[in-house]
């Protein structure tokens, strides 16, 4: 408990993949596209006219991540080190005014 009540969390570290770049694979569609193009075979369209419109409102709150879940544990051990900082306190002040005990 005593080790938990000078705990300082380390910092959240941001880890992102990089993502792959494949210039042959570009070449690859360019040149399909070109040959489709020529003769004359069209793709099947995937949208339906409409246009694109994410979908990503709330979504950072939604998804369940660190937030949620430290943000509990955090309060709970704030609560903790500021009722053992007031005991502490507290048995200060009773030892100075209610004892024998002086300092000046």
């Amino acid at each position: 408990m005593i080790g938990k009540f000078f705990y300082i969390p380390k910092s959240k570290r941001f880890n992102i993949t990089p993502r792959f770049h494949d210039p042959d694979q570009e070449e690859r569609d360019a040149r399909e596209q070109r040959i489709k193009g020529e003769l004359g075979i069209e793709d099947e369209k995937l949208d339906n006219g409409k246009p694109f419109r994410p979908n990503i409102k709330g979504q950072f709150r939604d998804t369940g991540g660190w937030q949620s879940k430290s943000s509990p544990d955090a309060r709970r051990s704030s609560n903790t080190r500021l009722i053992i900082l007031i005991l502490i306190f507290t048995l200060i002040a009773y030892l100075l005014f209610f004892s024998d005990f002086n300092l000046f």
